[in-house]
């Protein structure tokens, strides 16, 4: 695992809109009375500037689960497209007075749940698995043209809990259909012979661009348990190649349900994808379309969004009716590059939040030396569905520069985005030599997104004002040669007995769901619904995570993205193996 810190990050004062104005301005905050002045004067600018559609008497919407408020303007319309700065989410400009917990672990990507910190903020990039790539082209099927072809465009790789089992759709035989595989341990993959082509393992037989396969496991219809947006390229002259259909397992896919594009310039559209945001129960058209920007970004994201993708066919007429969304910026310029474009954006829940996969295009395909055109995947996190913090701009799963390996060029990430397995997170990304297109795996530690760091000094992190109806504290912490300990604070800022440091049991461990306890107290039931403040002491560890469960096992009751091994549905309820 490799970490990054960040000087900037390291305070001695409350994390707030002083922070927000450093990172839209570029330098660090210092405390002092020409700060503050300068935020008096500059704030309505900034807000602006976090969302342009934002108005200081802008009426309130949906009030979503961690206490953020939409505005009643939904989805937002950006001033400036595509974005040639880096944008702030509105909710990190000014975050709800009281922020309830009830749903996931809560990660520490950004300022949202913290008033003050001493500790530093390290970011953790994925390793790659020695084995790789997990999936490639050995059967007749998967090649045509010179081009052998296993490649998840982004399709999807998800666990079934009906059967358990990992499964994966990809795009073959030079994208002229889909096939399935499946794994009992997610790296070691069988191709099963299907009744749709037998004896293949196909099950659609259509020439096509990109693809998102998805379980719906709330989906109430057996029928309609996997769903599928496809990109069909007999379709463009038509003006409708996004197509939609459903299927019970994955294997058997129904005719197409409803279809979409845009006049004249369907084209466009190749690279668009879909996923599910269940904190609203909404499906998110993911569009990609062409607009050239004065960063020259290009490719960009236009957003949909919609309860039924049923009615993809009535969603939208022609661009002037969709929401812009996301491009690249400058920070993703890489050194000598000419551009960088949003090439495509995954998404998917991950506990309390969700979890973007940008892939950036940086360079196209080199004619000379046969290598692939230059897409890596970057990540984003997103607390409100729209608007994306992207603060770690290191390439998260990149590209190699060898020219043998599988992932020389055209890195690009699965519809579903990372897997639960255990303590790790499996992320899963096609890659390209330009002979053949394979499948490759990485691990990340469990929320291991990011840290909250102490050396042998200790350090301090407080918690926002928080609610929870949950009864044990628990965190992910690595600090076997260190020691965690948390207290309560009320809303004066003073400890509640009997839950202060000095009767807190210190953590020493190296444990990704590890209960706090203190003496005096068999859980935290008479804080229940009570505005209150964490405070975390750490030194010589990480921490990563915490969240306050209902269960002394630590099912913490968010969403567990692709699923994963003892998980049921789509949250983590309990009955996972693997915990304290």
């Amino acid at each position: 695992m490799n970490a990054i810190h960040h000087p900037k990050r390291l305070r001695n004062h409350p994390v707030g809109k002083s922070a927000t104005v450093a990172f839209l301005l570029g330098f660090a905050p210092t405390e002092g009375i020409c700060l503050c002045a300068l935020i008096i004067f500059l704030f309505p600018v900034l807000l602006r500037a976090a969302d342009p559609s934002a108005t200081p008497s802008a009426a309130a919407g949906e009030a979503l689960y961690n206490g953020i408020v939409l505005p009643s303007l939904w989805p937002p319309q950006p001033a400036t497209w595509p974005h040639p700065e880096p944008v702030v989410p509105p909710y990190l400009v000014s975050p709800p007075p009281v922020i309830p917990i009830d749903v996931g672990r809560q990660l520490f990507v950004d300022d949202f749940l913290i008033e003050e910190t001493t500790l530093q903020r390290a970011f953790h990039l994925a390793e790659y698995y020695p084995g790789n790539p997990v999936l490639r082209p050995d059967q007749p099927w998967e090649s045509r043209d010179g081009l052998a072809e296993t490649m998840a465009f982004s399709d999807g790789v998800w666990f079934d809990p009906k059967d358990n089992l990992f499964k994966v759709w990809y795009v073959s035989g030079k994208e002229r259909c889909t096939c399935h595989a499946t794994s009992t341990d997610g790296i070691h993959w069988e191709k099963p012979a299907l009744d749709v082509e037998p004896p293949s393992n196909i099950v659609l037989r259509k020439t096509r661009d990109s693809a998102t396969v998805w379980l719906d496991l709330d989906e109430k219809d057996p029928r309609r348990r996997f769903k599928m947006t496809l990109f069909a390229m007999d379709a463009v002259e038509r003006n409708k190649p996004l197509e939609f259909r459903h299927s019970p397992d994955g294997i058997h896919w129904s005719a197409v349900v409803a279809s979409n594009g845009y006049p004249d310039k369907s084209i466009y559209m190749d690279r668009t994808t879909m996923f599910y945001n269940p904190f609203r129960r909404l499906w998110v058209l993911s569009l990609r379309d062409w607009d050239e920007g004065p960063q020259h970004t290009a490719r960009c994201r236009y957003y949909v969004e919609t309860p039924d993708l049923a009615r993809l066919g009535t969603l939208w007429q022609d661009k002037s009716t969709l929401s812009k969304w996301a491009s690249a910026d400058r920070l993703d310029r890489l050194p000598g590059a000419s551009f960088a474009q949003l090439y495509n954006l995954d998404a998917v829940a991950y506990e309390s939040l969700l979890l973007g996969a940008f892939s950036i295009n940086t360079a196209n395909a080199d004619t000379q030396t046969g290598r692939p055109k230059i897409n890596q995947v970057k990540l984003g996190y997103s607390r409100d569905g729209f608007h994306w913090y992207r603060p770690d701009r290191r390439v998260f799963l990149p590209v190699s520069e060898n020219a043998d390996a599988w992932n020389w060029g055209n890195v690009q990430s699965v519809g579903g985005v990372c897997l639960v397995v255990g303590d790790r997170l499996y992320f899963y990304v096609s890659g390209r030599t330009g002979r053949a297109s394979t499948v490759g795996l990485a691990f990340l530690r469990r929320d291991g997104f990011a840290s909250m760091d102490a050396g042998p000094e200790e350090g301090m992190l407080t918690t926002r004002p928080v609610r929870f109806s949950g009864k044990h504290l628990f965190v992910n912490v690595d600090d076997p040669r260190g020691e965690l300990r948390v207290e309560i604070l009320n809303q004066a800022g003073q400890a509640v007995a009997p839950f202060t440091s000095g009767t807190c049991v210190p953590a020493a461990a190296d444990q990704t769901s590890h209960m706090v306890r203190w003496k005096g107290a068999n859980d935290l039931s008479s804080l229940v619904n009570q505005p209150v403040r964490f405070r975390f002491r750490l030194t010589s560890g990480r921490l990563y995570a915490f969240w306050v469960s209902p269960e002394p096992s630590g099912a913490s009751r968010g969403y567990v993205a692709a699923g994963g091994p003892g998980f049921f549905g789509n949250r983590d309820l309990g009955g996972v193996t693997g915990r304290n």
